[in-house]
């Protein structure tokens, strides 16, 4: 890359860096028209080299589409100029960093319940059967006000029919099928133990009724 050419990058990689960090808007992360029109038609070029930036910090450029499916080939720079760009954590957080923001396991279990029946739900889902749902994992007096939380940090919102949607920050920080797939995983493992059992029940029923 050439002497001028670095330069002219570096300037928009830094104004990048600016408009996705500071918060302008009542919801964070900046739209790609705003990076077009500020940075220009090569927006996503400067994006890219500023993810690979910021793998040092672990941190990362995300991309959420939020008006239509997620592109199954490479965006074009239309379906990129209607998404929404933010700065979000390349990895996982350990359990000391989660308690350390305020987040019990138990609450932050909660949320992936929520995030996982909501997915599985196409979408939606009304409050009641989440509260019914969550009743079953956590004390009654802690449900409404964990859903009421969620909702005002930006992982769900409600409308006036108290229907329950994914809003902008579980679409920005969270695997959805990653999610989907370590709940799969632990329900195996919760339900193996159970089926073994019934496995040697049987064999050793078996073993009476020859006796």
């Amino acid at each position: 890359m050439r002497k001028k050419t670095r330069g002219v990058y570096a300037s928009k990689m830094k104004r990048a860096t600016h408009m996705l960090f500071y918060r302008r808007h009542q919801k964070p992360g900046v739209k790609g028209w705003e990076l077009h029109k500020a940075l220009g038609v090569d927006y996503p070029k400067v994006l890219e080299i500023l993810d690979d930036y910021l793998k040092a910090l672990d941190l990362q450029v995300k991309t959420v589409f939020e008006e239509e499916k997620t592109p199954t080939k490479k965006p074009s720079i239309d379906e990129l100029d209607k998404a929404r760009f933010y700065i979000t954590l390349r990895g996982d957080l350990t359990p000391k960093e989660t308690k350390m923001i305020g987040w019990r396991i138990d609450d932050l279990a909660g949320l992936a319940v929520t995030v996982a029946h909501i997915i599985s739900k196409n979408g939606q889902s009304p409050r009641k059967d989440v509260e019914k749902l969550l009743g079953e994992k956590l004390p009654g007096w802690k449900v409404g006000l964990n859903l009421d939380r969620y909702i005002r940090y930006g992982y769900l919102q409600q409308d006036d029919n108290n229907q329950l949607y994914l809003d902008w920050r579980t679409r920005a920080e969270v695997d959805e099928k990653a999610l989907i797939n370590l709940l799969l995983r632990s329900e195996t493992q919760t339900t193996l133990p159970y089926e073994d059992a019934d496995e040697e029940n049987n064999e050793a029923n078996e073993e009476d009724s020859e006796q």
